[in-house]
């Protein structure tokens, strides 16, 4: 499936995407972290909780499972939902981005 994304913003650690994988339209946040739930509140600025539908959380410990967890994430979104990918380590963030259509962006800020 043909994936395409544009950046919105830099964020700490990351980027931030408007994503349209094949019929669906989402907001990717990407951004190197441990998997923890607790730093969702300083990745999403609070206005854009509510333009979301649902906020969904996929963990990204290596490189080789990006496209699967993409896959399986966006399975159960809908248009407007955002995801956030919390990726272990570079390889992992740079993994994420290319799959998300992004080229190869170097490290993250």
């Amino acid at each position: 499936m043909q994936t395409h994304s544009h950046i919105v913003s830099v964020l700490n650690q990351g980027l931030m995407l408007d994503v349209a994988l094949g019929d669906l339209d989402f907001t990717a946040y990407v951004v190197v972290s441990q998997p923890n739930l607790d730093v969702i509140a300083d990745i999403i600025p609070q206005e854009n909780y509510d333009r979301h539908g649902n906020v969904h959380v996929a963990a990204i410990a290596t490189a080789d499972e990006v496209g699967a967890q993409i896959s399986d994430i966006a399975f159960n979104m809908d248009n407007g939902d955002a995801a956030v990918f919390l990726c272990e380590d570079d390889s992992a963030y740079l993994a994420t981005l290319h799959e998300l259509g992004q080229p190869a962006t170097g490290q993250p800020s």
